[in-house]
């Protein structure tokens, strides 16, 4: 356990910071989520509605140094061809 003052509040600090952080995070991965699943039932439209708020809940938490820029990047990045190639399959099947 912390002995100092200054260590004591850098400990509150830190649970009132991740308490905060939690949300963004927890949101981007459940739109995350949402919209594999719903590639993976072939609903592309609704996938395609879904994403858009994924990116801007990644975008929310990069730009609040939740998760790194790069790293909501890469994840918009994969929903985005995911989407794609749904989208090519569902296309060839036709």
């Amino acid at each position: 356990m912390a002995n100092t003052e200054s260590a004591k509040k850098r400990i509150r600090q830190t649970a009132k910071r991740t308490e905060r952080n939690r949300h963004y995070r927890a949101a981007s991965r459940t739109h995350i989520k949402k919209v594999r699943r719903l590639i993976a039932e072939n609903k592309l439209d609704e996938a395609e509605a879904v994403a858009r708020e994924a990116y801007s809940t990644l975008d929310k938490a990069a730009s609040k140094n939740i998760v790194h820029r790069r790293n909501a990047a890469r994840r918009k990045g994969r929903l985005m061809s995911a989407l794609a190639e749904a989208r090519a399959a569902q296309n060839q099947t036709k």
